[in-house]
């Protein structure tokens, strides 16, 4: 399937913006896990990132795994969500690293990896704020000293996520927080953890800003290269490109019409009451792209004169100009990460690489 709508996905400016984060960060010893899952494990996207010098790649699904390893890919490969106890095996079989917050989870691993022959490494998780997964502080002795004991695996290191549920910060004084308590427990259990994974895109403001970090010496970065944006203000990052995906759209209609529907309002197809300004008679079009395939007000137009206004499952409708394109014409937009996500996923978006 090579129509529309589709993905237009530019692997040359992947890389560069790859090597972009991977040299900013290499300044002050930190290595960068390339994080793919938004491309739903897009070998094409793994094979850029790694051209740009990401040291392994992350996903969040262990199907995303499987494919990139059918596809060649034989860098090291971190399973970033807590695995499933379901899936334990395949994890064990496919994954070189997982993150892991449960003790139940962990013990399970273990019983997989030993038949297999496996040394499978751990990365333990820590809560510093954000509410997503995580150990809470006063628990860790506890399963560092568990985990210490399971045949099969390997104690790899300390990570920490925020920025992604709870919208926390990542700030010098949390990473300083968190350095501390690798600290500490490397003292109580006379260990030296290999890798410190300091968290994602929203630590690049402290790379711009030349941070130094005592410890840490991994971050795992998706939006930063995908979208060349920092994830604390959306803002650029210098040297990068924010077009590396773009989406192309076909327009199926293109009318003068009101602003302001004709009727009572109520609920619409997805159970909201729409709100609308009047405007008076605009000339509304309509691309053929939907909520089933993006989330719609996470496209930005590349042209001034269209406006998203919304739209319904296969429905983008927008506000345009006298001099816009016409019924037949694509439409171009940049996605939004949240976009970019379901863009990935909807079967019915065609992946063209440029």
């Amino acid at each position: 399937m090579d129509g529309f709508p589709r993905i237009l996905i530019d692997v040359e400016k992947i890389e560069r913006n790859t090597r972009t984060i991977v040299d900013m960060a290499s300044e002050r010893g930190i290595g960068i896990t390339g994080v793919t899952k938004a491309t739903c494990g897009d070998p094409n996207v793994a094979f850029a990132m790694l051209k740009g010098g990401v040291s392994s790649i992350g996903e969040s699904r262990i199907q995303n795994i499987k494919r990139l390893r059918a596809q060649g890919i034989g860098a090291e490969m971190m399973l970033l969500r807590t695995p499933m106890r379901s899936e334990v095996r395949e994890v064990v079989q496919h994954a070189d690293i997982s993150l892991n917050s449960e003790i139940g989870v962990l013990k399970a691993l273990s019983m997989e990896a030993v038949p297999l022959g496996k040394e499978h490494r751990v990365v333990l998780m820590v809560e510093m704020g954000d509410l997503r997964e995580g150990i809470r502080r006063e628990d860790l002795p506890g399963v560092l000293e568990v985990v210490k004991d399971l045949h099969g695996l390997k104690l790899h290191g300390l990570g920490m996520n925020l920025a992604c549920f709870g919208g926390v910060v990542p700030t010098e004084e949390k990473v300083r927080e968190f350095e501390d308590l690798v600290g500490e427990m490397e003292d109580v259990f006379g260990v030296e953890l290999e890798m410190i994974s300091g968290g994602n895109s929203a630590n690049i403001p402290l790379l711009m800003e030349r941070h130094e970090s005592s410890r840490t010496n991994n971050l795992r970065i998706g939006e930063g290269i995908l979208l060349g944006l920092e994830t604390v203000n959306r803002t650029p990052i210098p040297g990068t490109s924010q077009d590396a995906f773009v989406l192309e759209a076909e327009l199926i209609e293109r009318k003068r019409k009101p602003s302001v529907p004709d009727g009572t309002i109520s609920q619409n197809a997805f159970g909201e009451t729409p709100d609308f300004e009047d405007r008076g008679e605009i000339i509304r079009g309509i691309a053929a792209v939907g909520r089933q395939d993006a989330i719609l007000e996470d496209l930005t137009p590349m042209r001034d004169d269209i406006v998203v206004l919304g739209g319904s499952s296969d429905h983008l409708l927008l506000q345009m100009t006298e001099g816009s394109p016409e019924v037949g014409d694509p439409l171009k937009f940049i996605p939004a990460y949240g976009a970019l996500v379901h863009l990935f996923t909807s079967p019915y978006v065609s992946k063209v690489y440029v």
